[in-house]
């Protein structure tokens, strides 16, 4: 039985690892078709987004499976549900993603990022990015150095967001309202996508430790317009 336990347990770990990099794969190429009008590529953003919605139903059928075949006490327990919580964040920037490539295509065949923005975007890209890729090795290793250093990275992120405001909020901005908006939600779509992956990073730390980081977001995002 509990060779079975530990063998299904597995199984959900190497489910999140691939979520993790599918979200972190979904969002440099959405990035590259806001920021190149690449229509193609943002379609096919918005048609992957249903893989990983898929793989987020397989964590879900198999942690709900667990709970009412093993009934899991105690730190097995505790494994479990945050499995489940890790799965719902990383489902999140799969979606986060998925907006990104909308806004481009919506704007298509125009830029959607005004010239003097796409600097900070692209920072903002690479700082997702650069988390994207810290939370898929803390799945796959439990590594809670690096959880930690996710908060850091975060910061930086909400850094690149206020830099985004300054422009869009200046004299100088010249691209009329529904553009300030479309770029502030990009912004915000970049910025909940770290806060999701630091939420992962503290539920392994909490896995790990027993201990409840501080901090925690919550698993649901505010409705939010994808653009106006």
């Amino acid at each position: 039985m509990r060779e079975s336990f530990g063998a299904a347990l597995h199984e959900v770990g190497n489910l999140l690892v691939s979520m993790a990099e599918a979200a972190r794969t979904q969002m440099r190429q959405a990035t590259y078709a806001l920021l190149t009008a690449d229509k193609e590529a943002a379609d096919r953003v918005v048609a992957r987004d249903a893989e990983i919605n898929d793989l987020y139903r397989q964590v879900e059928e198999r942690v709900l499976r667990l709970l009412a075949q093993q009934q899991p006490v105690a730190r097995d327990l505790r494994m479990v549900i945050t499995s489940q919580h890790v799965a719902t964040d990383l489902e999140r920037m799969g979606d986060l993603a998925d907006h990104v490539a909308k806004t481009a295509l919506r704007r298509h065949p125009a830029a959607a990022v005004p010239a003097e923005l796409a600097t900070v975007i692209a920072e903002m890209a690479e700082v997702a990015d650069r988390i994207a890729g810290k939370i898929t090795l803390v799945l796959a290793r439990y590594d809670t150095k690096r959880a930690a250093e996710l908060e850091h990275d975060d910061d930086v992120m909400d850094a690149l967001e206020r830099d985004l405001f300054a422009v869009i909020l200046g004299e100088s901005w010249q691209h009329g309202v529904e553009a300030a908006i479309d770029a502030a939600l990009l912004g915000r779509f970049y910025e909940r996508y770290a806060d999701h992956a630091v939420n992962a990073g503290r539920h392994v730390i909490y896995l790990v430790t027993g201990e409840i980081p501080e901090g925690q977001v919550s698993d649901e995002d505010p409705e939010l317009p994808e653009s106006l």
